[in-house]
């Protein structure tokens, strides 16, 4: 996808309504999370979550995982908040953790990823903790049945699950929630009992791409536990979103617009079949909420006046959402998680997956105002200052 062009930007709206929040938040839909310590609880207002109060506590963000298990494990042990034993034990207490997008496709386990999310989520909760996702580019394309980026791998996967679905009755809850403890094995054994005859492949892909349609499409079971998640969520005074959000996107209503990506995943309309409940300004163009990269882009190939234009452009953003900075994924950072304009942007993509860059592992950490990229290396945690925010 194309880098949204810096012309365009002189269409966006540029002055703030009267308002920080264009949104009046939905009533809280959770209130409890129970707390270990002294920390008041979580409070979450909006289905799917958009507005999150988590007093005190430590938010660390994980970047695109792209369907690689391993080093979502290495990133979520990096982060403090999953055991290193393979037991898959939530170690992060009280913390909120905050993944950014792009689980699915160029990696062959993804289905293992979620449902190592959901486990962890569950256990969070009983300590003070929470686990949100954010859906990207690449889990609204698979929705769409666009499967281009799809590797074999996870073709194989979506057939191996529907049949361990079947094992479970057609229980969701329970396959889904235990898959990542069992795709493993299935793994294996659909390696070991692969045939090398060649229309036996064929049969097998094309059962492979069946599975997936079923899962995925609007409605699907897999396409439901997505809409479960985000597109733009707010914790505190953090914005997360997978590409990037623009004045015109919280002008919209950015409640509004998670809801109708919600809605539109598990099919509300299916009687109606109208291709135009696809949210447009969420899911498709440059310059929606998963594709844009205004933010991500390396600066070093810009003039003054556009990188002006770009600060510009975020910092109307934040004043009307209400936030003091904004963490993005899907444009992969070569030098690592990093920030820009200011430290009110901050990407934490760096193509960590085998089927990107195949990078170590790096998170953001964020405590009230102080920042630090955690990275794999013995000299890692360098503490990042962020300026001092209105």
């Amino acid at each position: 996808m194309a880098m949204a062009s810096l012309s365009s930007l002189n269409s966006l709206p540029m002055q703030p309504p009267s308002r920080k929040l264009i949104d009046s938040p939905s009533p809280p839909t959770s209130l409890n999370f129970g707390s270990s310590g002294n920390l008041k609880p979580i409070v979450i207002s909006g289905d799917p979550p958009t507005f999150v109060s988590a007093p005190g506590r430590r938010i660390v963000a994980v970047g695109d995982l792209h369907g690689d298990l391993a080093k979502a494990r290495g990133a979520l042990e990096l982060a403090g908040v999953l055991s290193s034993d393979g037991q898959d034990t939530w170690t992060g207490q009280e913390t909120v953790l905050v993944q950014l997008g792009d689980i699915l496709d160029r990696g062959e386990d993804e289905i293992a990823i979620l449902s190592l999310l959901r486990s962890l989520q569950i256990q969070a909760k009983e300590y003070g903790g929470a686990v949100f996702q954010v859906n990207g580019n690449h889990e609204t394309m698979n929705v769409e049945g666009d499967f281009r980026y799809v590797d074999s791998g996870a073709f194989d996967e979506c057939s191996d699950f529907l049949e361990y679905l079947d094992d479970c009755g057609h229980n969701w809850e329970d396959a889904f929630e235990s898959w990542s403890e069992v795709s493993e094995s299935w793994k294996e054994e659909r390696k070991t009992s692969q045939s090398s005859w060649g229309p036996w492949n064929l049969v097998k892909r094309q059962k492979g791409v069946i599975a997936r349609s079923i899962l995925l499409r609007p409605g699907g079971p897999l396409a439901s536990e997505l809409a479960r998640h985000p597109v733009v969520l707010k914790v505190d005074d953090w914005v997360f979103c997978h590409g990037g959000l623009l004045p015109h996107h919280v002008t919209y209503g950015i409640e509004k617009i998670n809801s109708e990506v919600s809605k539109w995943m598990i099919n509300v309309n299916e009687d109606e079949g109208d291709e135009s409940q696809i949210p447009f300004i969420a899911t498709r163009g440059y310059d929606s909420v998963v594709w844009n990269r205004l933010y991500s882009r390396d600066t070093s190939d810009l003039e003054d006046h556009h990188i002006e234009q770009i600060q510009s452009v975020l910092d109307t953003t934040l004043q009307v959402v209400g936030a003091k900075a904004m963490v993005v994924g899907h444009t992969p950072q070569t030098t690592g998680v990093n920030c820009k304009y200011n430290c009110s942007i901050w990407r934490v993509d760096v193509g960590m997956s085998s089927g990107v860059l195949d990078s170590r592992p790096e998170v953001l950490e964020i405590r009230g105002n102080k920042t630090r990229v955690i990275r794999s290396e013995s000299d890692s945690f360098s503490e990042l200052q962020a300026a001092d925010y209105i």
